[in-house]
């Protein structure tokens, strides 16, 4: 590696900050910078398996096979860039004893080296918050120290319950010996941009003599999820759709369909025109064939009005893209899922399963349709509380991620500031 230039751990203040989206818009910005750019991820807890350059399969962190792939990053090998994986049961293990510090410490350390020795600058992804990990002697402070890598925070927009958050996590990062290098604010309301680039940039300044490396404002689209995360998520069966698994529905576009079949379709019809609502996701009883042949007249109605492209020579839609070419609120791209509610919860499985003859209608209109076998409400109550993660197989929210984020970093600060 580059004499002097000291690798850059990225750490958040707590989960689900937008850490990855971070890490991700940094290695697109370094990778203009440097010929050959590192990414280890020391610590890990969701893991994967991959195969590595010989062919045998390796368990890594989730992250590293999106940073390895997505940045072509042929140079490394994966177990180096995911040198500590965190299991179940792990951490009772480190407790008896089977595991020690030590060990870990040689792990990473070995990791690093080989990483570094075939790279110009080396990114290191942290888990979780600085304190992750302490429980083992691997927290995101302490690998950083040991590393001698300077830290770059992450926290959530806003002013004080920013600042608040910051300032816990630098002080474990004092502890530790581990020097903060920069801070990014991420997910700041747009109006807000230059009021928080302002007093806390001058705030951290003051109080700890680092700059403000960057204030991203907040961007809907990157939180939502794909149908495929969905049908992940709830176990679901896919009857049709195929070509849609990839688009993107957020939690705000869940509609719970109770109502009579004329109230569900001139609601469709109404909130069409507002861009909320382009994209729907209906979540009804698996029952209810009124409003599933609803559902299908108004998919089959919008699909062909676009195939055909409007008179004026708007273009058809191509069923891709990111945000910018996920469509238009007059491109509508509804989807349905089916509850069932629990397999066994009422002796009439009539109660339970769709009329085949509605399925095979699904099917031949190609309809995004998912059966699945929970409840509506508990349906409901599982998309609001997933967080998509970003992943290799969903690459225009990556693109879209890094295309929004890197503008707002200062690169050039963080590297020679």
């Amino acid at each position: 590696m580059m004499a002097g230039r000291r690798p850059i751990l990225v750490a958040a203040t707590r989960q689900h900050v937008g850490k990855t989206t971070v890490s991700l818009s940094l290695m697109n910005g370094l990778k203009k910078r440097f010929d050959k750019l590192g990414f280890i991820k020391p610590v890990g807890q969701q893991h994967i398996e991959v195969q590595d350059d010989e062919g045998n399969p390796v368990r890594v962190d989730k992250d590293v096979e999106l940073m390895k792939d997505y940045f072509g990053l042929d140079h490394l090998n994966f177990p180096d860039m995911s040198p500590v994986i965190i299991p179940r049961s792990y951490t009772k293990r480190f407790i008896d004893g089977e595991i020690t510090a030590e060990h870990q410490y040689e792990q990473i350390r070995k990791a690093y080296d080989n990483v570094s020795s075939v790279s110009d600058q080396v990114l290191l992804e942290g888990t979780g918050h600085v304190g992750v990990g302490s429980v083992v002697n691997t927290s995101n402070a302490q690998v950083a120290a040991l590393l001698g890598a300077d830290v770059v925070l992450i926290a959530n927009g806003g002013l004080g319950s920013a600042f608040d958050e910051l300032d816990m996590n630098r002080a474990m990062c004092k502890e530790a010996g581990a020097t903060i290098r920069g801070v990014i604010i991420n997910k700041v309301q747009p109006d807000k941009l230059d009021m928080v680039r302002d007093y806390l940039g001058r705030l951290l300044e003051q109080r700890w003599g680092v700059p403000l490396l960057g204030v991203v404002p907040d961007l809907p689209f990157l939180s939502k999820a794909t149908l495929a995360n969905y049908e992940q998520l709830l176990g679901a069966e896919l009857i049709a759709g195929e070509r849609y698994r990839s688009l993107h529905y957020g939690a705000d576009n869940v509609q719970l369909v109770t109502t009579g079949l004329r109230r569900f379709l001139r609601k469709a019809q109404s909130t069409q025109a507002d861009e909320k609502w382009y994209r729907p996701l209906y979540v009804t009883h698996c029952t209810r064939d009124d409003i599933v042949l609803g559902y299908l007249a108004h998919h089959q109605r919008n699909v062909k009005q676009q195939q055909q492209g409007d008179a004026s020579g708007g273009r058809a839609w191509s069923g891709g893209g990111g945000p910018a070419g996920e469509g238009s609120p007059q491109e509508w791209v509804g989807a349905m899922i089916l509850a069932r509610g629990h397999v066994g919860s009422s002796p009439w499985m009539d109660d339970l399963t769709p009329m085949p003859y509605l399925m095979e209608m699904v099917q031949s209109y190609d309809a995004p349709v998912m059966l699945v076998d929970h409840g509506t409400l508990e349906v409901e109550k599982r998309i609001q509380g997933y967080t998509a993660k970003l992943s290799i197989r969903d690459p225009s929210r990556v693109a879209a991620a890094i295309d929004h984020y890197e503008p707002h970093i200062d690169f050039d600060l963080m590297l020679n500031g």
